[in-house]
């Protein structure tokens, strides 16, 4: 057994012998595509969300120095028509770069001891192929395909580590490029290789408008393509892991739902999930990762109207974004739809590629991004945020003035000139006011309602015992009109479910005075 060459299935027998979620209906997919021109793919998805797994589960299944029908034989894969095709048929080599990375840091010779390391083990595995030692890791690929008359499956797993690690190193970057470039885009690597799997979280480096391998199909977290579902966990495997493990449908909904990838609406993050399965309870598990270390730098970048768009999607709203400008190189960020496009491939943001919009897709990223926030230079925001928890304590105790006090620092402080006006930015800023209310209620923006729609409507959690609290905005009117607004529209009535423990707040601006005006109604 190899470390690298024909490693056989031990590692996704450990994940088989664990709660195992069925992914290897994509096996298809690839299988699709091997001794093709298509026969070179890329998938990258933010941190945790199942890439190594799928790996793994690639290597077991298409390395030819074991026997992987027991672990295969009950999934979705053994009724696709490629099965028995593929099945250990190729020798195979994984090469996971973190390994790598983690012992050579610092080295600036990475790459060369990269290749000559896998080259060594292809040697000791194939000693009657003709390898010279002058040769480099594709010759030696080249000489044993020659002699076996067989190709290679080729796994790399975390491919742009080097990128991440090494991104202010130019030598280090272009040689680890050339060698990408070396084996998987000539005129050999037909000849060498049946098929070429690669992980990563960043999409492949683009230089100038092309991708450095652009003759690889990739599948990121904006355009996941045909492998949107094979990551990430769709909403019936969460609630069938649910039922099995009494687990809350709705809470494991509220802090894990929500990321978008093509058309599917309704992905979870896998780790977060089982997590949540195996200590029965709900938290954050982001702030642990190491992509959050860097989220605060991302979003305090001076970047015209990035602070807006932040503000915005704190607040539950949604931002437009250009992802096509991003070059894929964490080094050479320099836009604000740069900074969103790496948000959204850090899993920090999701993306809706029919709209072109950005948001926070729940409770979890939306905590690990407020305490981001709070770790940067942005004072005002922070202030806000810190206050939150006094705002909700006064509109729940019917302090009027202590709400229109705290909404109108609020609103002064986190809305530009140029939107300061309207209702919807003050909707917005007040939706970041009461962020802290997202620890007891889900709260819903533009809530349809009796005949109309209330602005802002907060519903306490299952066992919560808060009121209920519908919010009206009005500007330049008198607050008694934002009242009598939650009154006319029978916003009570639709809320039946909580009668006798609902609160009514109309809140109203005046542009002229730049005052905020607050009343507060317990409804009975």
């Amino acid at each position: 057994m190899g470390r690298f060459l024909n490693k056989g299935n031990a590692d996704f027998e450990n994940a088989r012998n664990a709660e195992y979620v069925d992914k290897s209906a994509m096996i298809q997919i690839i299988n699709e595509t091997l001794r093709t021109p298509l026969c070179c793919t890329c998938v990258t998805r933010a941190r945790r969300f199942g890439k190594s797994m799928a790996a793994q589960m690639l290597y077991a299944y298409y390395d030819k120095s074991c026997d992987s029908r027991r672990l295969f034989e009950d999934l979705e894969i053994a009724k696709m028509p490629s099965f028995e095709k593929h099945l250990n048929k190729y020798p195979t080599i994984y090469l996971d770069v973190t390994k790598f990375t983690t012992v050579y840091k610092d080295n600036p010779d990475i790459v060369n001891i990269m290749q000559q390391t896998v080259k060594k083990e292809v040697c000791k595995l194939y000693p009657d192929a003709e390898i010279e030692e002058s040769d480099d890791l594709m010759n030696a690929l080249f000489a044993v395909a020659d002699k076996t008359k067989e190709k290679f499956i080729f796994i790399i797993d975390e491919w742009d580590a080097i990128c991440r690690e090494f991104e202010k190193v130019p030598k280090v970057m272009d040689a680890y490029v050339n060698l990408l470039r070396r084996m998987f885009k000539t005129d050999e690597t037909a000849q060498v290789f049946a098929g070429v799997y690669m992980t990563g979280i960043l999409p492949i480096k683009r230089y100038n408008t092309e991708s450095a391998l652009n003759n690889f199909r990739e599948y990121t977290m904006v355009r996941p393509g045909k492998l949107a579902t094979s990551f990430g966990f769709t909403h019936e495997e969460v609630e069938a892991l649910c039922n099995k493990h009494g687990m809350d449908i709705n809470e494991m909904e509220r802090w894990y739902d929500g990321y978008k990838l093509g058309k599917q609406s309704r992905i979870f993050n896998p780790y977060s999930v089982m997590n949540a399965i195996n200590d029965e309870d709900y938290t954050n598990n982001w702030t642990s990762t190491g992509a959050f270390e860097n989220i605060a730098t991302y979003i305090q970048m001076n970047f015209d109207g990035l602070k807006d768009d932040v503000l915005e999607m704190l607040g539950g709203g949604k931002c437009g974004v250009d992802t096509l400008t991003f070059t894929n190189d964490l080094h050479a960020i320099k836009s604000k739809d740069d900074v969103l496009t790496v948000l959204i491939h850090l899993g920090f943001l999701t993306y809706d590629e029919e709209t072109k919009e950005c948001y926070v897709p729940n409770m979890e990223v939306g905590k690990a991004l407020e305490l981001a926030v709070k770790e940067s230079d942005w004072t005002e925001i922070v202030k806000i945020l810190s206050s939150s928890k006094n705002l909700l304590e006064a509109t729940i105790n019917g302090d009027e003035d202590a709400v229109a006090y705290q909404i109108g620092k609020a609103h002064e402080a986190n809305t530009s000139i140029l939107r300061y006006n309207n209702e919807n930015s003050l909707a917005c800023v007040l939706t970041v006011a009461y962020i802290f209310a997202k620890n007891y209620y889900d709260i819903h923006r533009e809530y349809a309602s009796g005949k109309g729609y209330a602005d802002l409507v907060m519903l306490p959690h299952r066992n919560c015992t808060k009121p209920a609290i519908v919010i009206e905005l009005k500007y330049n009117k008198n607050v008694k009109t934002a009242i009598d607004q939650i009154h006319d529209k029978n916003y009570p009535e639709k809320l039946q479910a909580y009668k006798g423990n609902m609160i009514l707040v109309g809140i109203t601006y005046d542009k002229k005075s730049k005052e905020h005006t607050c009343v507060i109604e317990r409804e009975e």
